[in-house]
């Protein structure tokens, strides 16, 4: 047997299990045994039973008499009940429930290993449903560090554990894809024993250093692949490219801060520095600019595209939705209009006319600057001499874009987010791109007062909107589904908006979701823009891009059901004048880690430390999409140890260039490549 044999070869077992073997992603051995447990249970502490604590889990070692089936008052109940002695000769009653097989199963005048809770009634001891495993040479159920793995709904933990543990011999198998330098220098445990120590650990010590070498293996592929996708990027643009560095000229800088209306902020500055200093240099930039919402990553984006504009360049920016493409037409014309600038809206919906005409300018370079969505690095789409692009929320490129911007001579290229990722988790799952971070927000800004409001409050709340909307104001309010669904027992937009307009009479409540034409969209929004709509419900499709500056009040409705910092990007949508905004967090959950997330919304406003709490609390591939963007599941990895990320990031620097020397290593990258290709 190897490690590519087939679980229907490896495993003698029932079709059933196999087929949810399958469910789980799992067709061999080695996807077996790289099935890690979610967690492990130290039962490996044996206690006597006179040592005992009620309410404590002990392990402890001993004999069983009197096994039998015994009534119970609830008739549907069956109790399986049993008398056990430990090795000191203390005794207490044993209890299970609904596990009759267990009069045949358990092992009499045999010694056996018992973890389970202990109950103190009347003077007496009781195991609660106890694990029950016979002494042998090699524990796997009880008495040891057991593991927990992640259950389907045939496969239980126990029975993962009954199948790994004959396998892990082939853990030697295992070839060590790392290179000795990096093991030796980090001083990591070899591939072959952390999978065996991953899974039934000899001590807590080798628990953490398997733990620590696999998450390390996993860190160091996505980083080695970040890097090596950055070199590829910076060595595609070819020597008879129109594109070549583009100066920074102070100067026009300058100039173009005197044409504000006020002074840009030092992150800002600092920003516009690294960015213009990126684009002087003979490769083409690929950077990430975060920003918190407000924080003015806009005019940082304007600075840009006029200094490639500036050189006699072409330039674009990229918006996700039309709706956000036709808000950054509206707001980066404003900063042009002191600059002899032409400028070009493409968006999918256009009409063919509109659509040809406005290719062809794009081609003979009579425009300058082109702002719309995606139709944007569309095949058709061909510029005469492109410097820069600017795209914003969309942070990871595939490799089909990237080909479209190699043809275009390999711009400049800078992502902009409005979600503020923890630096840690930017680097692993954006890696492919240098890092800009605006932490600081224009001066004069009213925090936003954000409260949590239990169902009992609600019509309170209600009265306090109503009379923010005699006053002229108006207010968005947020739904997580568009359509009833009685599973999730959520409100749905359509309902909410008839709802509203109940209990608003005197107010027009418009809808704005998901499945609406663009054209509709468009409508809803300006409506609500030129207030002729006054409550807005939506569902998350306003989260980007929408500026309403009359707009006070943010009402979410299954406030539960978003992260933190997509709730903090709702928010962002009020806020944006001068009266004081308001958000308000509508739950019917009383749970610990609901109140702990919405509590943090109350406290804090920084969208950066909100990232941080919400990547505690949830992970990675929770918070922010890391499964959307095409990073494998992180199984061990700690991306918040940012210590270790940036020992990990040097050593992939270190070897990129001499990954050839490397093929095993070569060889995993491949394969991860792949996988992030086709999610």
């Amino acid at each position: 047997m190897h490690l590519d044999t087939s679980l229907e070869s490896a495993l003698s077992t029932k079709k059933e299990y196999l087929k949810a073997l399958k469910e789980m992603g799992l067709f061999t051995v080695k996807d077996l045994l790289e099935y890690f447990p979610r967690a492990h249970e130290d039962l490996s502490h044996f206690k006597r039973l006179y040592e005992a604590k009620d309410g404590e889990t002990i392990t402890t070692k001993g004999f069983f008499t009197g096994i039998k089936l015994s009534p119970a008052k609830n008739k549907r109940v069956k109790l399986v009940k049993a008398m056990f002695y430990d090795n000191a000769g203390s005794a207490c009653d044993v209890v299970w429930f609904n596990q009759p097989h267990l009069v045949r199963m358990l092992p009499m005048d045999t010694e056996v290993i018992v973890a389970g809770k202990v109950r103190f009634e009347y003077g007496k001891i009781t195991l609660v449903s106890p694990e029950v495993e016979t002494v042998k040479e090699a524990q796997i159920h009880v008495g040891v560090h057991v593991p927990i793995y992640a259950q389907h709904e045939v496969i239980t933990s126990k029975w993962l554990r009954g199948k790994i543990h004959p396998l892990l011999y082939l853990a030697k198998e295992f070839e060590e894809i790392l290179p000795p330098e990096v093991v030796e220098q980090e001083n990591l445990m070899g591939k072959a024993e952390a999978i065996r120590e991953i899974h039934f650990p000899s001590s807590e010590k080798s628990l953490q250093r398997a733990k620590d070498r696999l998450g390390y293996e996993e860190l160091f592929l996505l980083q080695l692949n970040a890097v090596q996708l950055r070199e590829e990027w910076r060595k595609s643009r070819a020597k008879d490219s129109p594109v070549k560095g583009i100066p920074m000229d102070p100067e026009f800088v300058k100039r173009f801060f005197a044409t504000l209306p006020f002074t840009p902020t030092g992150a800002q500055k600092v920003v516009i520095y690294e960015i213009l200093k990126d684009m002087e240099k003979p490769f083409p930039m690929m950077r990430l600019l975060e920003g918190d919402v407000g924080s003015g990553k806009t005019i940082v984006a304007v600075m840009a595209l006029l200094q490639a504009v500036h050189h006699g360049y072409q330039a674009a920016i990229m918006a996700p939705t039309e709706v956000l493409a036709r808000q950054h037409l509206i707001s980066i014309s404003r900063y042009l209009e002191p600059f002899s600038i032409r400028v070009q809206f493409l968006i999918g919906s256009m009409k063919a006319k509109e659509k040809k005409d406005a290719l062809t300018a794009i081609r003979d370079g009579s425009i300058n600057l082109v702002i719309g969505t995606h139709a944007l690095i569309q095949e058709a789409v061909e510029f005469a001499k492109l410097g820069l692009v600017v795209i914003d929320e969309q942070h990871r490129f595939g490799v089909k874009q990237r080909e479209v911007l190699v043809r275009q001579g390999s711009p400049h290229v800078l992502h902009m987010t409005a979600t503020p990722i923890p630096r840690t988790l930017a680097l692993v799952a954006y890696g492919d791109q240098d890092l800009s971070v605006i932490a600081e927000m224009p001066p004069g800004r009213i925090p936003i007062i954000t409260k949590i409001v239990p169902p009992e409050h609600r019509q309170t709340v209600y009265r306090f909107i109503e009379g923010k909307l005699q006053k002229g104001e108006q207010c968005y309010v947020i739904c997580p589904l568009i359509d009833e669904s009685d599973v999730l027992e959520v409100k749905s937009a359509i309902k909410e908006q008839q709802d509203l307009q109940a209990i608003f009479p005197h107010f027009k409540v418009g809808l704005l979701h998901g499945k609406m034409k663009s054209a509709e969209k468009e409508a809803v929004m300006q409506a609500f823009k030129d207030n002729q709509i006054q409550i807005l419900v939506s569902t998350s499709v306003i989260e980007v891009g929408v500026d309403v500056p009359n707009a006070t009040i943010m009402l979410i409705e299954g406030s539960e059901r978003f992260g933190l910092s997509q709730l903090h990007q709702f928010r962002g949508r009020v806020g944006r004048g001068s009266a004081q905004s308001y958000c308000f967090l509508y739950t019917n959950s009383s749970t610990e880690l609901t109140f702990a997330r919405l509590k943090a919304m109350a406290d804090y406003t920084d969208g950066f430390k909100l990232a941080e709490i919400d990547l505690q609390l949830r992970g990675p591939g929770e918070v922010y999409g890391i499964r959307q963007s095409g990073i494998p599941d992180l199984k061990l990895a700690n991306v918040m140890n940012g210590v270790l990320v940036d020992r990990v990031r040097k050593a992939a620097e270190h070897i990129v260039e001499k990954l050839k020397d490397y093929p095993l290593l070569a060889e995993a990258l491949e394969s991860i490549r792949k996988k992030m290709e086709q999610e």
